[in-house]
């Protein structure tokens, strides 16, 4: 009788799955990228700039997606709901989401750098840098004055068209305040030769005037359109600052002083004369701090602008690595997108989840922790949507395509200008 034996087969171990072989291959990609967009960048530029702009780019959207809720109507409409409206203690995380102080800073940084390094006028100077502006802001509106109707055929509640509309508009303010400080850049830079740091003192000034008289004694007999006063001097603060640096007129001694004052001046604004304590609105509050800004906004600015004049270096040293140094990169070639296009990527998630009703953290009231914890799940869906819109909506970004006439281009312009002023029309509920 004879008895055979058989040995088990082992899997064989001689070559790589193909998932390693990919991820290997990814990896390899991504670094030679990496490494080209850092020796094809010039010696003089100033990575630490560009990355706190980077940093002030993605704080943007951020905010707005982890503090833009919604909920939804009988008819499956979306409504904005906020989750600082249930939950005060989020106040906090507005202070280091709200980077508009840094945004503009950098702004005025380099502002004074190019407009010192103009090649012609300074009138030619302010066009190139409000066309680059207004280019993009043309063609989310337009692109939105098209697709509006498309939806609304397609079954979309004009509910949820309108908060769509309002939070498209809603950053592109930015954009025009932006344009008019630009606008003030020779001015500032003569301010800042003139005086140093020292010249946004008296912004800081006028805006605690007007807080004064909308809150102190005399606030009832105050007209409410006095606030709007605060909306230049307001955003202007930081861009002088900026100017002022670039002019090489803030050294460590002002940055300490920026610091150490804006701190004190945010705690004793909050704990003594009880502002609100989150840096966006809140709905339901009667007052705001962002809208026009308030003191507190000015205070906040100057504290990010001491720490972030005081870090450049260290910064400028950590983006030296090219892993590091390219998503800058990047995230600056694209900056206006990111502005113009973050709310429809989360548009783009929340209108179809409508339909299927309550989605939690998309379409359910912003009231709970659960509610966070889904919103924070969400938010890298956000970023994948924001990234494939950007792949179309980048060459907005761009100049006009090589061939075309100026007869088109003008054409152009002018069908997309009324198309955005007919979506604007509808956005601010004109219409």
């Amino acid at each position: 009788m004879s008895t055979t034996t058989s040995t088990p087969s082992t899997p064989s171990t001689s070559s790589t799955p193909s998932t390693t072989r990919t991820v290997r291959k990814t990896v390899a990609r991504l670094r030679r990228t990496a490494e080209g967009i850092d020796r094809q960048t010039p010696a003089h530029r100033d990575r630490a700039i560009d990355g706190l702009r980077a940093l002030a780019l993605l704080a943007v959207p951020t905010g707005h997606w982890l503090l833009g809720g919604f909920t939804l109507d009988s008819d499956g409409g979306l409504h904005n709901a906020s989750p600082l409206s249930a939950f005060g203690a989020l106040a906090p995380a507005s202070w280091v989401l709200q980077m508009l102080g840094i945004f503009f800073l950098v702004g005025g940084y380099a502002s004074a750098l190019s407009f010192r390094r103009r090649p012609g006028s300074a009138g030619a100077w302010l066009k190139g840098r409000i066309v680059r502006l207004g280019r993009p802001v043309l063609g989310v509106t337009a692109v939105w004055a098209v697709a509006a109707p498309v939806l609304y055929a397609a079954g979309v509640p004009e509910a949820s068209l309108r908060t769509g509309a309002t939070l498209v508009i809603q950053p592109l303010w930015f954009v025009g305040v932006y344009v008019v400080v630009t606008a003030l850049t020779p001015y500032c830079v003569r301010a800042a030769r003139f005086l140093g740091g020292w010249a946004a003192v008296p912004l800081l000034g006028s805006v605690a005037v007007v807080d004064f008289l909308r809150y102190g004694p005399l606030a009832d007999s105050v007209p409410s359109w006095l606030s709007l006063v605060n909306i230049l001097p307001g955003w202007l603060f930081a861009y002088q600052l900026g100017v002022s640096w670039g002019e090489r007129r803030i050294g460590r001694r002002g940055a300490w002083l920026l610091l150490a004052g804006g701190t004190l001046l945010f705690a004793a604004l909050l704990a003594v004369f009880h502002y609100p304590a989150s840096m966006v609105g809140v709905p339901g509050e009667a007052r705001t701090n962002s809208h026009p800004p308030s003191l507190l906004v000015l205070a906040l600015a100057s504290a990010q602008s001491g720490a972030a004049i005081l870090l450049r270096d260290r910064l400028a040293r950590v983006l030296a690595r090219p892993a590091l140094w390219a998503p800058v990169v990047v995230i600056n070639l694209c900056a206006m997108t990111i502005l113009c296009w973050h709310q429809t990527a989360m548009l783009a998630a929340a209108v179809p989840g409508s339909f299927a009703g309550e989605l939690a953290g998309l379409t359910t009231a912003p009231d709970s922790l659960a509610w966070i914890a889904a919103r924070l799940a969400w938010m890298p869906v956000f970023a994948a949507l924001l990234v494939g819109i950007a792949r179309y909506a980048r060459r907005f970004e761009g100049p006009p395509r090589q061939g075309e006439g100026r007869r088109a281009t003008a054409l152009r312009r002018t069908v997309a200008g009324l198309l955005a002023a007919g979506f604007a029309v509808f956005a601010l509920g004109l219409a």
